[in-house]
């Protein structure tokens, strides 16, 4: 049923991108207070915590996400947990590492599995160790979330598989969009040597090939930790690229603008949401200004809800969230407020039906959050750009 839904959300993606985030609308929704009045700082609850796993990157190149959605989910928890928790019951976030690693990701969903106490898994990061792990968590019930999954084939044929986070072909959709609305049609690639790079530049390769206006030019691949990339620039440049659709993280897209730059100061760069961070400003600088992506989150959103979220997490821990990180607050939230619909945490299939009902007001997307019958997010995007050192609504 996914790839039946793909086409119309391509299209909804390439013609309702948010140009900007919506700061009217309901009031998100806040964590109940389990009957009672709200205790003050944890004190009141009481009986065996509700333990959510956050299973993601520790250690690592992409640690960087995975403590993301660590602190995220342990901040979301201390919303629950002074609002009384769930259902008086006090919320716990465990943590594993799962270092990218397919092999540890598969052996830490055994170690979720046997321990009957937790309620749901936020994470993994990359699509390649979720869909290693999710069948693990489908065979024992247990709710999965993942912030940032994009694979088509994640949580296919599964029911307790979700994802927070765009099929990838909606996000190469919309990023193509911003490039057409440009007047730009000469379009490069740059993907990095990854599972997820090589899908998702097929991915964008096709939809450049079905468009009648777009012509791609070229397509360079390098590894992660690349340093040079003056071969991969000289190729794109020689062949006419206006912009660059570049498929990789932070870490790979800083330096190849700082690169590219010093080559053809016009180019133009649109990226992923898993590159949208604070981290790609301080790592590229000058040479990232003008750099655009389509995002679940805008964290200079003027919406209430959106500058509490951004307000505490910078004060507790002393950077800016990204939006992988905003969508595993959300996630963390969504299983909660499941629960809490269901009665409680005795009936797994109940709080999964819950979960699949949802209408969760977040800090992601235009409100309110919803799945599709397959576990897929409805979302739409808001268009940002970099310029003079921050994330800004793009013109």
């Amino acid at each position: 049923m996914k790839k039946r839904l793909l086409a119309l959300l391509v299209v909804l993606a390439l013609i309702t991108v948010a140009v900007a985030a919506c700061a009217d609308g309901p009031a998100p929704a806040q964590p109940p207070a389990g009957g009672g009045d709200a205790p003050a700082a944890n004190g009141g609850l009481t009986g065996d915590p509700v333990r959510i796993a956050v299973a993601a990157p520790m250690t690592g190149d992409h640690a960087q996400y995975g403590l993301g959605f660590f602190q995220a989910a342990t901040l979301q928890a201390e919303n629950w947990n002074n609002a009384g928790g769930v259902m008086g019951r006090p919320v716990e976030i465990v943590q594993f590492d799962d270092q990218s690693s397919m092999e540890e990701g598969a052996s830490i969903a055994e170690r979720i599995a046997a321990d009957p106490t937790i309620m749901g898994v936020i994470g993994h990061f990359t699509s390649g160790v979720a869909m290693v792990a999710s069948p693990t968590y489908e065979e024992n019930s247990i709710i999965n979330i993942s912030p940032s999954a994009s694979h088509p084939d994640f949580g296919v044929g599964q029911d307790f598989i979700f994802r927070n986070n765009t099929v990838i072909h909606v996000e190469a959709a919309a990023g193509l969009g911003i490039a057409v609305d440009m007047g730009l049609t000469q379009i490069g690639i740059l993907s990095i040597m990854t599972d997820w790079g090589e899908s998702t530049s097929a991915i964008v390769t096709d939809l450049i090939n079905e468009h009648p206006n777009l012509t791609l030019v070229g397509h360079e691949e390098v590894l992660e930790g690349t340093v040079d990339f003056s071969p991969a620039i000289t190729a794109l440049n020689s062949a006419g690229a206006q912009v660059i659709i570049c498929v990789s993280m932070y870490n790979t897209l800083g330096p190849f603008a700082v690169q590219y730059s010093s080559v053809n100061p016009d180019i133009q760069i649109i990226g992923f949401s898993n590159a949208y961070t604070h981290n790609l400003i301080e790592l590229g600088g000058e040479a990232v200004e003008g750099v655009r992506f389509p995002v679940s989150f805008f964290g200079a959103s003027p919406a209430p809800a959106v500058q509490d979220f951004v307000g505490r997490y910078m004060e507790q821990f002393g950077e800016s969230p990204s939006a992988l990180t905003a969508q595993a607050y959300d996630s963390t939230g969504m299983i909660l407020q499941a629960i809490v619909e269901a009665g409680g945490t005795e009936d797994r299939a109940a709080i999964r039906d819950a979960l699949a009902n949802i209408a969760y007001y977040g800090v992601t997307g235009e409100p309110p959050t919803r799945f599709t019958p397959d576990g897929d997010v409805i979302r739409e995007f808001t268009r940002v750009m970099i310029q003079d050192g921050a994330f800004v609504p793009a013109t």
